[in-house]
């Protein structure tokens, strides 16, 4: 790597191989999350994947981008609501409760006595 044009190429390669890289998880992570596509269909993608894998990609962001991005849409809208209603759970837990788990998680030997003095604190706050 003896020019600024080497190193300049090898970043822009790098790059791209990164970026194919966030693609093609994305790509298995929406195959395994569609229900609609049976399991034979989703093991012809992954085949063509290994086999064929830069025209795949790109084959099935052209063909499926669309729904995919419906797919990531509904995923991150189902884990808001689970994380807003977990925490709605555990904020209307009486203190007495949320105390009882803090000593059970200190018994247990998972937090230590200063985190369960500000978990009690928090608690009768």
């Amino acid at each position: 790597m003896d020019s600024f044009w080497s190193w300049f190429w090898l970043l822009v390669y790098w790059f791209l191989f990164f970026a194919y890289l966030i693609v093609l998880f994305q790509i298995v992570g929406d195959l395994f999350r569609d229900r609609a596509l049976s399991g034979l269909w989703k093991a012809v993608w992954l085949v063509f994947l290994i086999l064929f894998p830069y025209l795949t990609a790109l084959v099935y962001v052209i063909a499926r981008g669309g729904a995919m991005a419906d797919r990531q849409v509904v995923a991150a809208q189902r884990a808001r609501v689970d994380a807003e209603s977990y925490i709605r759970e555990v904020a209307h837990k009486p203190a007495t409760e949320q105390i009882a788990e803090a000593k059970a998680l200190l018994d247990g030997g998972a937090i230590t006595p200063e985190e369960f003095a500000a978990l009690k604190a928090k608690a009768l706050a």
